[in-house]
């Protein structure tokens, strides 16, 4: 058996022999217990060849740059052989071997040019380097070589011609092992010098070589690991074949024989030591460092192949020395790796001989694996369920009810797979009782079958999650596990019909109903084989297979229900809850087995139930299950339509007849009606309104009756409050079938006139019953209302449906401003209001749920109206300021609406939101006035909504431009709307706004600043330009956004001088770079001069109110011989003298406008003056720290070079910072080796990416494991 500790850590070969590993290739143990490669080893010169082997001298006959020559024909190498994948591989193989048999020199460089070639490196092996160069040396040149244009190489490569080579890579190795294991892998040569190479190319920095050795060298420890347990398997033969011979009698015992399987059992022993050695070199020397690897990838290989030789070889893998790395990788952060993980321990659990063997490690690491149950990768979530379903197949004892418990709950998981799994898994443990059938008696069906007890199991298991409404996701969990329990229905209505056996307890009321409810769900299942709402995953194509299934299921749940069912409903009755979910059985039935089986009779008595139930309740669910119930079996396809319609017409007579005569008497008792009248009008309503919503009643006339209901009910105001809301639902039902039939174009002209007033007038009445007093009626009416606006507006005439323009509707004004009203109202209230404006209501969360998803509804209606152009989009404005305040309420239905209404008008939209933002401004300034303060929370979170409000118009500039361009303009207008009362001096009221403004001022595009800071200069005087109070803070940061970006060739000294001019550039903005003639004063973009704003500025925008500023003269051409001083001083300004003012000209390009503020030149002269010395000083403390940064970077940059070997920025390779496992390794890798000449020429965006997944310690568990990990001992 192999065990870590035990692996010796050198070679055990003669020193004398030439073929084994010396010098670089002697391994060799690190203080970190690493098996390395020495660059200075005992004879200083690769052992691979020794004096008078073949292949001796010259580049290896036949042999060429690594390729063979036959005839003068160049072969094809083996990269090639195995990448295109024409050729068998045995065939391929036994070529290598004769060749190697040939001369194995040649054979082996091009075995190792094959893995140089597989790792996506150009560079080729030479004989003479080959003879001559030690490993690390053939390396190091191989990296230097290693030019590819990508950072991609053949195992990461995508494509269809790459999909195959991994599996062909891994298949050669595998063949290779095979086919040399008899012979070649005992020379002592070639196993050593591919093991020698691989474990060196495992070390590099190079991603692609580290990758693609260390998949060679775990196919090759497989391999390995299967010739070893042949070996092990012959052994044992050659062991029970010696002792029987030795045991027989000395007259009979074969000298010879017993000699030769000595013998041979010495030779096989011998083998299998060189095996052992090969494993426990690769094993040390590359699994036991990249199974913590960088690369995810790499790590998933490790433990892939680990868990593979546990499997292959239990008595020598599968300890807990080796199991050990499993268990820590199952914390690694990455989920591919967690998840090989777990498929390597399913093949072990799988095997009952092996749990014994695991027994310490499930106990250490289960608690692990049960968390990883909620992995937040569901492949990983779903292979742990079903490596414990494995754990709890092996023995019961090991999970604890806790450990079971946190699995039960994932079958309501919406996660199909996962709940699969978990499903499973509640099958094993609950149903692994079942009692086994007796051979030759006859089947037992109905409460005697043996599926009843699984099924009160399943129904005990369903009332103690307390998830009562999700009984279809438990169903679809077990479905695919257990569909013979399930699909038992005759064994559910017996349970439910019979009596209990004597001594058998009978069910609850409560598992009574629900028995019926998963019955109903397993029916569903079975007549639409998809999974429930929320756990699909898309439709698919059923298999023949499954659509005979299905149809066999339905075939045989409708001869079953069919009879069962009407007793089942006389049963219960006078349950609401049992028989809403009974009546939605007809729905998944086979109809034409009624008239082709011959149950027409119990048609009947289905009908006679119904129709009992129909009279018996007056819950709304139940009587819409009666309702789909008649519309499932009145199906004209089937010859049952006439018997059924005419049970269904006859109920409708007697409940309409009913409903107007109570109604005309209560209409007439009026203020003396009793609350039994009422009843029975509403009782009678509630049954019509439940038909009406799935049957056309249009041949009687329910619109007058419930017209003049409605209308004295506003008549009087004492009308109860349900009877007028069915009453409303009643009559836009009524309206819906009447506009239903004129789509379809089987009514006359006359209808269209019919129901064009009818619907007007009921708007009309919903428009009045909006301001009743009762909440409920207000909702209802503005429900109905909002879906009539929308069904008649002009959408309602697309799709070439002009003749039905006439019905057009479009509220007017008044309309629109009471529905908006209703939703500032009774939406955007706080949750304690709106419990405490109910009557007596229990402050229950239930209750606030209920009721947040009720005002949710109302404003989704309404919204609706928003983007369907049905009500001015101007009026979102009080929806949209409402986001951030309302934003866990409501924040997904506004977010929505603002989303759609740009993608109707983008300009209109900006301008509803900004009108939003100025509403909520003005609010603020109602109640705190004119002088609050800026940092209080109603201002910033004024602020905070704009800021929310630009981040949705996304990044691309140019489709929002004219919008953006629009809602400057609109705010620039609003900040200076109203002047200040105490004269021009003062700020403006509004101009606080600018503040919030500024939060769009990035959405701008370049040449878009200039023109709205051009544009908001019109609005500026002289002395504001000049302000540096608090104040006038928001006018200073407002211009500052628009000026940062907005030109970035010229500078002002001070802002307003040329025709509103450019303003003072950011101090960590570049020096400027002006050219000295004024022709090319500014550079000009393409989009410059396509500047499409034009449209949105209706005004002017050149008329100055002060005097340009001078241009600044660039630095950058100045004389080179002049200081730095004098080249700013000089080239900006002459020297001024105290005594004379400066006079400046306007600009050539700016257009010359009458100065509406006239002041003093020698005043401006001087301010300039001042402005561009302080600007000329910053520019140059900017300059000189820019200098020195440079400086200090380029010798940091020299410093790192020579003393690391690391490269600069710009020039990033594709190597990574792997680090080494020894010192030795390093100075081996690095001796003679000029990092300067190892730049590899990547694509920048290749390096940022593969230079973003380096950690800062390879090795360091905490990169790559979570804490739990560190500092805990395994065993």
């Amino acid at each position: 058996m192999i065990a870590a500790p035990e692996i010796p850590s050198e070679f055990p070969f003669p020193q004398d022999t030439d073929t084994r590993f010396s010098s670089d290739t002697d391994f060799s143990e690190d203080p970190d217990g690493r098996s390395t490669v020495s660059a200075k080893g005992k004879g200083g010169k690769k052992g691979k060849k020794a004096v008078g082997e073949k292949g001796k001298g010259g580049k290896g006959a036949g042999r060429l740059n690594g390729h063979h020559q036959e005839n003068g024909m160049e072969n094809m190498m083996l990269f090639e052989v195995v990448r295109l994948g024409r050729s068998a591989m045995q065939s391929v193989v036994d070529d290598w071997i004769e060749s190697y048999k040939h001369d194995r020199d040649v054979a082996l460089l091009d075995l190792i040019n094959f893995f140089i070639q597989c790792s996506g490196c150009k560079g080729v092996v030479t004989g003479e380097m080959f003879r001559n160069m030690q490993n690390s040396e053939i390396i190091r040149r191989m990296t230097e070589e290693f030019d590819e244009d990508s950072g991609d190489y053949p195992l990461t490569i995508a494509g269809p011609q790459w999909k195959k080579f991994k599996s062909s890579f891994c298949e050669f190795i595998a063949v290779l092992v095979r086919q040399c294991q008899y012979s070649i892998i005992y020379d002592e040569y070639m196993m050593d010098t591919v093991i020698s190479l691989l474990t060196g190319l495992s070390d590099s920095q190079v991603r692609a070589f580290r990758h693609t050795s260390t998949l060679a060298a775990m196919k090759l420890m497989t391999a390995l690991v299967n010739v070893a347990l042949n070996l092990s398997i012959n052994m044992d033969n050659t062991q029970r074949q010696y002792e029987a011979e030795r045991n027989k009698i000395v007259a009979k015992r074969a000298n010879d024989r017993l000699e030769l399987l000595l013998q041979k059992r010495k030779e096989l022993q011998e083998n299998q030591d060189e095996i052992e050695n090969m494993m426990n070199a690769i094993f040390k020397g590359v699994f036991v460092h990249r199974y913590r690897d960088s690369i995810a990838e790499i790590r998933a290989i490790c433990i892939e192949e680990i868990g593979v030789w546990m499997k292959l070889y239990s008595d020598a893998f599968l300890n807990d020395s080796y199991l050990k790395y499993v268990g820590w990788t199952m914390h690694d952060k990455q989920g591919e790796v967690r998840l090989k993980c777990l498929t390597a321990l399913q093949g072990l659990y799988y095997n009952r001989e092996l749990n014994t063997r695991l027994e310490l490690f499930t106990s250490r690491f289960k608690d692990r694996i049960v968390s990883m149950t909620l992995d937040k990768e569901y492949d990983v979530a779903v292979q742990a369920i079903k490596l414990l379903t494995l754990v709890l197949h092996s023995t019961d004892e090991v999970l604890s009810p806790e450990d079971c418990e946190s699995v039960y709950h994932l079958v309501y998981s919406a996660h199909r797979p996962v709940a699969v799994a978990a499903g499973e898994f509640l099958y094993k443990k609950l149903f692994s009782q079942r009692e086994p059938e007796e051979e030759g008696a006859p089947k037992r069906r109905g409460r005697h079958s043996v599926n009843a007890n699984l099924i009160k199991t399943t129904v005990f298991f369903f009332l103690e999650s307390e998830l009562h409404e999700h009984a279809a996701y438990l169903v679809d969990s077990l479905w695919d596990c257990g569909p013979e329990v399930l699909k038992d229905w005759d064994c559910m209505s017996s349970l439910l019909l019979d009596d209990p056996l004597p001594g058998e307890e009978a069910l609850t009321d409560r598992q009574e109903t629900a028995l019926i409810e998963i019955m109903l769900c397993t029916v569903r299942q079975a007549a639409e084989c998809h999974p429930p709402v929320g756990r699909g995953t898309g439709k698919r194509v059923m298999t023949a297979k499954e659509k005979k299934t299905q149809l066999d299921d339905r075939t045989r749940m409708t001869e079953l229900f069919a009879v069962t069912l009407p007793p089942l409903l006389a049963k219960y009755n006078v349950d609401a809850e049992k028989v809403t979910n009974l009546l939605q059985l007809p729905q998944y039935f086979d109809l034409e087995i009624y008239t082709t089986g011959r149950l027409e009779k119990h048609l009947e008595s289905l009908l006679r139930q119904i129709r009992e139930i129909v009279e018996k309740h007056t819950d709304i669910e139940v009587l819409e299950a009666c309702s789909r119930t008649y519309h499932a079996l009145c199906n004209e396809e089937y010859t049952i339509y006439n018997r059924v319609d005419i049970a269904r017409s006859q109920l409708l007579d007697e409940l309409v007849d009913k409903f107007n005569r109570l109604l005309e008497d209560f209409l007439q008792e009026g203020e003396e009606a009793d609350e039994d009248d009422a009843y029975q009008v509403l009782s009678t309503l509630k049954r019509i309104t439940a038909f009406h919503n799935a049957h056309d009643l249009s041949g009687w006339d329910l619109f007058t009756s419930n017209f003049k209901l409605l209308n004295t009910g506003i008549e009087n105001g004492d009308m109860p409050e349900q009877i007028v809301i069915h009453s409303l639902q009643c009559t836009h039902y009524v309206i819906q079938w009447q506009l239903a039939k004129l789509s379809e174009g089987s009514s006359r002209k006359d209808d269209m006139v019919t129901l064009r007033k009818q619907m007007r007038a009921f708007c009309m009445m919903c428009q009045r019953y909006l301001t009743n007093v009762n909440t409920a009626v207000k909702e209802q009416a503005f429900t109905i209302l909002c879906d009539v606006l929308l069904i008649f507006s002009h959408q309602m005439v697309s799709g070439g449906r002009d003749y039905l323009e006439p019905l057009v509707y479009s509220p007017d004004d008044t309309l629109q401003a009471e529905l908006l009203s209703f939703i500032l109202t009774h939406v955007f209230i706080d949750q304690d209001d709106e419990t405490n404006s109910t009557d007596g209501q229990q402050d229950d969360e239930a209750q606030k749920i209920e009721a947040l998803h009720k005002r949710r509804n109302l404003l989704a209606a309404y919204c609706k109206l928003i983007i369907y152009c049905v009500v001015e989009m101007s009026t979102g404005a009080d929806i949209f300021k409402q986001y951030m305040r309302y934003y866990n309420d409501y924040g997904d239905i506004i977010k929505e609406t603002m989303s759609k209404t740009r993608q109707i008008d983008k300009i209109q939209c900006a301008k509803t939101l900004i009108l939003g933002l100025q509403q909520l401004f003005n609010e603020m300034l109602s109640e705190l006035g004119h002088t609050f303060d800026r940092s209080s929370s109603a201002f910033c979170g004024i602020k905070e909504l704009a800021r929310r409000f630009s981040l949705t118009f996304g990044l691309d500039q140019v489709k929002t431009r004219d919008a953006i361009a629009m809602l400057h303009k609109d705010g620039i207008e609003f900040a200076f709307k109203e002047p200040s009362p105490q004269g021009e001096g003062n700020t403006p009221l509004n101009l606080a706004f600018l503040d919030i403004l500024s939060e769009f001022s990035s959405k701008l595009m370049r040449q878009d600043k200039r023109t709205v800071h051009m544009y908001l200069e019109r609005f500026m005087t002289f002395q504001m330009a000049l302000q540096r109070e608090d104040c006038w803070l928001p006018l200073i940061s407002y211009r500052n956004s628009l000026q940062a970006g907005g030109d970035d060739d010229t500078m002002s000294v001070m802002s307003g001088y040329s025709s509103r001019g450019s303003s003072v550039r950011s101090k960590k903005a570049k020096p400027p770079v002006v050219s000295a003639g004024p022709s090319t004063a500014k550079r000009k973009l393409p989009e410059e001069e396509s500047s499409s704003s034009s449209d949105v500025w209706q005004q002017g925008i050149t008329t100055p109110v002060m005097l340009p500023s001078p241009h600044l003269t660039s630095t950058a051409m100045r004389d080179p011989k002049r200081g730095r001083e004098d080249s700013y001083m000089g080239a900006v300004y002459p020297p001024i003298p105290h005594d004379q003012p400066q006079t400046h000209q306007l600009p050539q390009h700016l257009p010359h406008t009458p100065q509406h503020h006239q002041t003093p030149m020698d005043y401006n002269s001087q301010v300039t003056w001042m402005l561009a010395q302080r600007q000329q000083e910053e520019a140059r403390q900017q300059q000189e720290r820019a200098m020195n940064y440079a400086k200090l970077r380029t010798n940091l940059q020299h410093a790192i070079r020579r003393g690391t070997g690391l490269m600069e920025e710009d020039e990033e390779p594709i190597v990574e910072d792997v680090m080494m496992s020894s010192e030795g390794r390093m100075d081996d890798l690095n001796e003679g080796m000029d990092f300067d000449t190892m730049d590899i020429d990547l694509p920048p965006s290749k390096n940022r990416r593969e230079r973003s997944e380096l950690k800062p310690d390879y090795f360091d568990p905490a990169s790559i494991m979570d804490e739990s990990v560190l500092g805990v001992s395994m065993f």
